[in-house]
């Protein structure tokens, strides 16, 4: 009996550890299978696709010049007795912009006034004695060669009086006025007495390298981004291009024309200088910060039903914060732009900006 009962307890013991670690093993494997259940989604903003206009575009920079100017000085000598326009001030070719003292100039006028009548009495008795053959044909000579002599110096004096007003040589803005009341002009011949420049039209001048040279043409637009206006954008078109090729830089020179009618823009302004070469309508647009470059590939995650799929496109145009897309998406595709950079193909992920 004592032998029975014995092997009764053992086989108790041994069925309760059983069914113990039955029930430890039944835990473990639920316990895991949640675990695998339990995926967490990557938190990701997406953009949508858009349609538009895009262009393949040429960046640069140009400081902005005035097509025309002109650096004035005194042909005559003298001092400066009057100034007549101030800096900021709009002139007319031909206007006055200041008077020398005239004194001198004029009391030449009149010594050559009073020379030229006294040889052309002179010269009308001796003609008359010259028709009668009073006189020798080398005296009537010599008196008519003093009578053009007379007549260029009254000429002469008169231009020199005419000269003690400082005129415009050309229509514009007056960029500097370095002129005194009271100064000698000899002392403005390298200062120069004013500055003037046309600003209706400004140039821009570009230095491109020369691979870009069969893609730019006469009157082909620009965009320029004027920084003292806060990149406020104007528009601009190219006017020559240089037909040689800089051997020592690899550039050619463009030179922009930029129309300034409401005279907004001045010379000496720096532009940021975008040259467009193509323009594509209705195209398919692709937010740049979207695009991963990796290996020489390009692509996009896309997201539907919480899922990020790795696409590859192919790309053209870019503008901008906008990328043409070519080929691999539909143009009605969410892409992912921020958080993808550590995203795997078919990850799950949340949405996070609605």
């Amino acid at each position: 009996m004592n032998s029975n009962l014995l092997k009764s307890t053992i086989a108790l013991s041994l069925l309760t550890c059983a069914s113990l670690l039955s029930g430890c093993g039944g835990a473990d494997a639920k316990t895991q299978t949640e675990a695998k259940q339990e995926v967490l989604a990557i938190p990701v903003e997406v953009a949508q696709l858009s349609k538009g206009e895009i262009s393949s575009a040429y960046s640069t920079t140009a400081i902005l010049e005035a097509k025309e100017e002109a650096f004035v000085v005194a042909r005559a000598s003298g001092i400066i007795r009057e100034i007549l326009v101030e800096e900021g001030d709009y002139v007319e070719k031909g206007q006055a912009l200041a008077r020398l003292e005239t004194e001198r100039y004029q009391l030449n006028l009149d010594r050559a006034q009073a020379n030229l009548t006294s040889i052309e009495k002179e010269l009308k008795k001796v003609r008359d004695m010259y028709a009668k053959k009073l006189i020798s044909a080398d005296a009537f000579d010599k008196l008519s060669s003093s009578y053009d002599a007379a007549k260029a110096d009254l000429n002469l004096a008169r231009l020199d009086l005419a000269e003690t007003t400082i005129t415009a040589p050309i229509s514009g803005y007056i960029a500097e006025r370095n002129a005194k009341v009271g100064n000698l002009t000899e002392s403005f011949q390298r200062e120069r007495m004013f500055h003037i420049v046309q600003q209706k039209d400004l140039y821009g001048v570009v230095h491109l390298p020369e691979k870009e040279l069969p893609r730019v043409h006469k009157n082909q637009a620009a965009a320029l981004a004027i920084t003292a206006l806060g990149e406020q954008q104007v528009d601009a078109y190219v006017e020559r291009i240089s037909p040689v090729i800089d051997a020592q830089t690899g550039t050619f020179k463009v030179t922009l024309r930029v129309p300034n009618a409401q005279n907004q823009l001045k010379a000496g302004m720096f532009a940021q200088v975008n040259l467009n070469y193509e323009t594509h309508q209705d195209a398919t647009l692709l937010p740049r910060r979207a695009v991963l470059n990796i290996d020489d590939k390009t692509s996009v995650f896309v997201v539907k039903d919480g899922i990020a799929s790795k696409q590859e496109v192919l790309t053209g145009f870019s503008e901008g914060d906008k990328v043409e897309v070519l080929e691999g998406l539909n143009g009605d595709e969410q892409v992912v732009i921020t958080g993808h950079h550590n995203l795997k193909d078919q990850a799950t992920v949340e949405v996070v900006n609605g």
